[in-house]
């Protein structure tokens, strides 16, 4: 009896292993349709309109991609998933008690957003580590910041670059200016309570922010 649980269970975790696996290569050339966030968002609001459309990362303005990686993951072209300078400052700052920002690298938050759910728990996060490992090495850079910038809230019911677009700026995604792309990127942190466009003080002053670090970041590529 205990012998033939054994098997199912490792039956099971082998079937759930291959299927994970046949996902990330699907979605290494699919667009990705919706997200299990947008399915939770739905089922939470019926009435909140899910405003979603996949365009290809040349059609999403150089501002708004270097913009994210600015703001969210300054280290996204060297590391392999993980920055573990961020995470080891951010242990450091929790300990001596100061406000700790994410250290999500822009893997974990695809990761995140296209295969999981919302939460903290410990399963939650090493599924989280499963997953950034696999997007990592099936998917390139390229294909990373194009599944973020088309899967990611950007404000309430708006997922992605040329819906942020269009919602926040009447414009495509394409056509953003360095300013509107910083704006967009500042709402990340919490997209359902900051607006990109009109800005509080707040998103103004982390607009200015990420603006000085695009600047300041050099010659953008992912090659």
């Amino acid at each position: 009896m205990i012998k033939k649980i054994f098997k199912f269970i490792l039956k099971l975790i082998s079937g759930l292993i291959l299927f994970s696996i046949f996902m990330v290569l699907l979605y290494k050339w699919l667009p990705v349709p919706f997200t299990p966030l947008m399915a939770i968002r739905y089922f939470e609001n019926p009435e909140e309109e899910i405003q979603h459309s996949w365009v290809a990362r040349q059609d999403i303005s150089r501002h708004l991609q270097l913009g994210v990686i600015a703001s969210e993951d300054q280290n996204f072209v060297k590391h392999n998933g993980f920055d573990f300078q961020a995470i080891e400052k951010a242990v450091e700052d929790n300990q001596k008690g100061k406000r700790v920002r994410g250290a999500s690298t822009i893997s974990q938050q695809t990761a995140k957003n296209v295969f999981l759910w919302p939460g903290r728990n410990w399963i939650r996060k090493g599924l989280e580590v499963y997953f950034t490992f696999l997007i990592e090495t099936f998917w390139s850079k390229e294909r990373i910041l194009e599944v973020y910038l088309n899967s990611i809230e950007m404000g309430r019911g708006v997922y992605g670059a040329e819906a942020a677009a269009q919602h926040w700026f009447n414009k495509s995604a394409v056509n953003l200016s360095i300013y509107e792309a910083a704006a967009i990127s500042a709402v990340l942190p919490n997209p359902r309570e900051y607006k990109a466009n009109p800005a509080s003080n707040y998103i103004n002053q982390r607009k200015n922010w990420i603006v000085r670090q695009m600047q300041n970041y050099g010659r953008f590529t992912l090659e």
